[in-house]
């Protein structure tokens, strides 16, 4: 395997998965790099089950949470960028601040694995295939999944008016 090549191709992806968490881009950087250095180290143990994509961003999630573990991070929702949180329908209406922080309070309530389906598809920009196989499912209960958390988003943001 092209070691340089799988960086180049997946460094964007893997980054994106870990900020869309973190929401801090010294701590994204650290983690990725950290990914592609432990993946490296372990790429004998890659038996192709699953993407390229999907295993980087394992191991980059893995790492992520061992880092909240030993920091005691917890993500600061309010540093979220307001044109990270669109995707289609829900964010066309979102107009105001408060409509805003509302939508911000909605994504960050949702129960998994809601949550990090939605934050998968809109912030990492993975193909349902790639987060149905990270959970270990299959892409059409990503597909549902990322539909329910898109319906519980309007129900909540409905509900406050």
């Amino acid at each position: 395997m092209d070691l340089e090549h799988i960086y180049h191709e997946y460094f964007s992806s893997v980054y994106r998965y870990i900020f869309s968490m973190c929401r801090d881009s010294h701590i994204a950087e650290e983690i990725t790099q950290e990914t592609f250095f432990r993946a490296v180290k372990s790429i004998d143990s890659y038996r192709g089950e699953s993407s390229m994509r999907v295993w980087l961003c394992q191991i980059a999630k893995n790492l992520y949470f061992t880092y909240l573990k030993k920091e005691r991070h917890t993500v600061d929702i309010d540093k979220l960028d307001e044109e990270q949180l669109i995707d289609d329908g829900v964010e066309a209406t979102i107009l105001s601040n408060e409509q805003t922080h509302e939508l911000r309070y909605a994504i960050h309530n949702l129960d998994e694995p809601y949550k990090e389906v939605f934050m998968l598809r809109v912030y990492a920009e993975m193909h349902f295939r790639d987060i149905g196989t990270l959970f270990g499912k299959s892409d059409s209960w990503a597909r549902v999944t990322y539909h329910r958390s898109r319906l519980k988003i309007i129900d909540d943001l409905e509900d406050k008016g």
